[in-house]
């Protein structure tokens, strides 16, 4: 397979764009603990306590993933420098290397999600528990 600096450089919008959604992703996740913490202060529901624990989990997540997408574009940024000094082979293996960094970034991504979704279904489950009673 022949690589080109256009190759590393079609995955610039795609990780703009990743970058971009856990950033978003990350800031509805600060305000949400920020209410919850005010909520908790007031309350001192463990159910709420519980939630915070919960978003912890998917904060650090969150920041594994931007750190894992960061270093998947730096990583084609060096592949493209290596392409351009001439470098094919290991513009190759750096190629490769930010495809798997990008894998990893995009698996923590699906974790975070499923454990949202978790936290989710809780609270409707608690809320279909009120409505019962």
């Amino acid at each position: 397979m022949e690589l080109t600096l256009t190759t590393p450089g079609l995955l610039f919008p795609a990780l703009s764009l990743l970058l971009l959604a856990y950033t978003n992703r990350f800031l509805s996740l600060a305000s949400l603990i920020r209410g919850l913490k005010d909520r908790y202060a007031t309350t001192h529901n463990r159910a709420v306590f519980g939630q915070i624990q919960n978003l912890r989990t998917r904060l650090v997540l969150i920041r594994n993933m931007q750190a894992f997408g960061i270093a998947s574009l730096l990583g084609c940024v060096l592949c493209m420098f290596v392409l351009f000094a001439g470098y094919n082979t290991i513009g190759k293996y750096v190629f490769g290397c930010s495809l798997i960094l990008l894998m990893i970034s995009l698996a923590l991504a699906l974790r975070e999600i499923q454990i949202s979704v978790h936290a989710l279904n809780l609270e409707l489950n608690d809320l279909e528990e009120e409505k019962e009673r």
